[in-house]
């Protein structure tokens, strides 16, 4: 099967994730600094949020453009990271709303620990549907950014038990080492063009 429409509906879902978290901004009644000042964990919530969900739209845009083609449990695959995306609007707001609260912080570290699980197990299918020689299997081989990134979730939880600002420090530190858009898929493809 294309790929297409399996790129243009997770395309879709995530710019309505997007959206959701976007709205979740609440315009203060106050015309003051101090009213702004209320929203701050809301709104770092929601830029943190909006750098995993950006992260993750560039790394899985990059990957299906690795991908020939799809099957039907690459399709149901892509529906459980899209699911576990899903989840980030909410816990983001709960993390936000409530100024950095352990629970929260723990449940935002659960579900992008769970985003990440079901991100590996698509490329996982994507590269049993494409062969070991693939363009993805190549490109992706170990993960060492991704075994380091569940390591600091861990501990990110963990940590948020006691102090839960410095879970949060964490989820920061993750989101920096995956900022710079991972060029293992693009430099694969570049070596076969020489």
């Amino acid at each position: 099967m294309g790929k297409g429409r399996l790129e243009a509906f997770s395309d879709g879902v995530i710019a309505i994730i997007i959206t959701i978290m976007v709205l979740e901004l609440k315009v203060p009644h106050d015309a003051s600094i101090e009213a702004l000042l209320h929203l701050l964990p809301v709104f770092l919530s929601y830029i943190l949020s909006f750098v995993y969900v950006g992260i993750y739209w560039n790394n899985h845009h990059h990957m299906l453009h690795a991908a020939k083609s799809v099957k039907g449990s690459i399709m149901w695959a892509n529906l459980h990271f899209l699911f576990w995306l899903s989840l980030i609007p909410f816990v983001t707001a709960w993390m936000g709303e409530n100024h950095f609260a352990r629970w929260p912080v723990i449940c935002y570290g659960v579900i992008l620990i769970m985003t990440g699980m079901a991100y590996n197990l698509l490329v996982k299918f994507l590269i049993r549907h494409h062969g070991a020689n693939s363009v993805i299997a190549r490109a992706f081989g170990v993960d060492i950014k991704g075994w380091i990134s569940t390591s600091i979730y861990a501990v990110a939880i963990a940590v948020s038990c006691w102090y839960s600002w410095a879970g949060f420090a964490l989820y920061i530190v993750v989101a920096c080492i995956w900022f710079i858009p991972d060029k293992r898929i693009e430099n694969v493809i570049n070596s076969e063009d020489v």
